[in-house]
């Protein structure tokens, strides 16, 4: 929903907004506003700080009056930016100022719809998979009934909790979890992904930053943490956390404040944090990547969540859980699983774990086109997935015959970034080629969320292509 009284970038919202898939409702005042939203709740906000009649302070106030996990995202002209920040002090998402760059605008709303969708999507525990409608963590294994007692042990607690896995295991479920089942679940719950965001801009992203802080820092930016304040901060792949942040980390565990780039002020901050690794932390302790301080802090409660392969008991259930979502998505009667294609589940070791399950059951729905799935459906959804050098040899040999002759003939400086984005944009449009179209589909294929998929398209101009239909 936009809430701004400017006709014209209403408008442009509009067409912009439908274009990436969104269906978009708009109000010229924060009265207006809220009455749309009590009629009909959307996924995220955007409104203007300057409105006639009721401010948009006052209505952003209003708004969480009515539903506090509601994410808004404020934007704002440079005069109005201390109103901004009072506001993101307040609970809202980020601001963002006016004139904006739509790349820009269009990240943060994506971040700000995942943000919503964690906090107000519940996360079940062991549900049936015949009703399953809801993400759940899935499992009645004896390590999974282990996990279930810690997440009800630790939840009604502040202590920081370490959750430890390999990629794939769902450590975010588990934080989710957590946090739903916490006296904080009111309050915000933000992500932070310490590998997906760049060193230089982790720092600034967590703690904020004053004005003059860098070259390009022309006003104050309130950081992830201090916005998350009474609520929790969930710091994913931890171990990948740069040195030197971790000082700061650290400080935030022990004295309960931080400090903003370029700033001298102690700000006081109540937030519960969570952490999750897939990283061996102790050899990292002793090559001095991780500090042995922080590493102490962190481990307060330790939940560690098993490989898929140790839970081979769960595998049958954790499938007709997939099934049973995944037909709703992709809107399919569910063609059920033979036998012999439950064999071939149980037989195989799953590195990539639960997440490779799911990927699996996702992409033998495609494949099978409504028929029941068969051992090679499931062989051919694994090969969709397997890495760079499980490709058959002609493939490989192609591959690098191009890599040769691209390195040798040509002079340009990002030559790396540039065949990368090159090869994605090409897997993309065939996933879209190979799904008619169908975003959601296409996601699913590649391993992707449709929001990033979504952002990836306009990075590459594959929307502009006339072949590819809107789901």
């Amino acid at each position: 929903m936009i809430i701004d009284d400017d006709d014209q970038l209403r408008k442009s919202f509009h067409k912009l907004l439908a274009e990436e898939g969104y269906r978009v409702s708009s109000a010229a005042s924060g009265e207006a506003g809220l009455d749309l939203i009590k009629n009909q709740m959307p996924d995220l906000v955007i409104l203007d700080m300057r409105l006639p009649g009721m401010s948009g302070l006052e209505t952003f106030q209003k708004i969480q009056q009515i539903e506090p996990k509601l994410p808004v995202i404020i934007m704002t002209a440079y005069g109005t930016t201390e109103s901004a920040i009072e506001a993101t002090k307040m609970g809202a998402f980020d601001y963002i100022l006016k004139p904006f760059e739509i790349p820009d605008m269009l990240a943060v709303i994506n971040q700000g719809l995942e943000a919503g969708r964690f906090m107000r999507s519940p996360v079940d525990m062991d549900v049936t998979p015949s009703t399953a409608s809801r993400e759940a963590i899935i499992g009645r294994s004896k390590p999974m009934q282990d996990v279930y007692k810690a997440i009800g042990k630790v939840s009604s607690t502040d202590a920081t909790v370490l959750i430890r896995g390999g990629s794939g295991t769902g450590k975010e479920l588990v934080a989710r979890a957590i946090y739903q089942h916490s006296h904080r679940a009111d309050k915000p719950f933000l992500v932070i992904n310490c590998v997906a965001i760049p060193e230089n801009l982790l720092e600034s992203e967590l703690f904020g930053y004053e004005k003059g802080a860098f070259t390009g820092a022309t006003y104050r930016k309130i950081g992830k943490i201090e916005q998350a304040h009474k609520g929790t901060v969930f710091l994913d792949e931890i171990g990948d956390m740069p040195f030197s942040i971790q000082a700061k980390i650290l400080r935030l565990l022990q004295e309960k404040s931080i400090e903003r780039l370029g700033g001298r002020e102690s700000i006081p901050v109540d937030v519960r944090i969570l952490a999750a690794t897939n990283r061996d932390l102790e050899s990292a302790l002793e090559q001095g990547r991780f500090r042995e301080d922080l590493y102490y802090r962190l481990k307060v409660v330790t939940i560690a969540l098993p490989p898929l392969r140790e839970r081979q008991s769960d595998i049958q259930l954790l499938t007709e859980y997939f099934l049973a979502r995944y037909v709703v998505e992709l809107g399919m009667e569910n063609p059920g699983i033979t036998p012999e294609a439950l064999e071939t589940l149980n037989s195989y070791h799953w590195p990539g774990n639960i997440r490779e399950l799911s990927n699996t059951i996702q992409k033998a729905l495609i494949f099978n086109r409504g028929a029941p799935i068969r051992p090679e459906d499931i062989t051919l959804a694994i090969s969709a997935q397997r890495p760079a050098e499980d490709i058959g040899k002609d493939t490989e040999k192609v591959i690098r015959e191009w890599a040769r002759e691209t390195l040798s003939s040509c002079e340009e400086k990002n030559l790396f970034d540039s065949c990368m984005d090159y090869i994605a944009s090409v897997l993309i449009s065939e996933a879209l080629d190979l799904t008619g179209g169908n975003r959601t589909r296409a996601a699913g294929l590649l391993g992707l969320s449709r929001p990033t998929l979504h952002a990836k398209i306009e990075k590459y101009g594959l929307r502009l292509e006339t072949s590819v239909k809107k789901d």
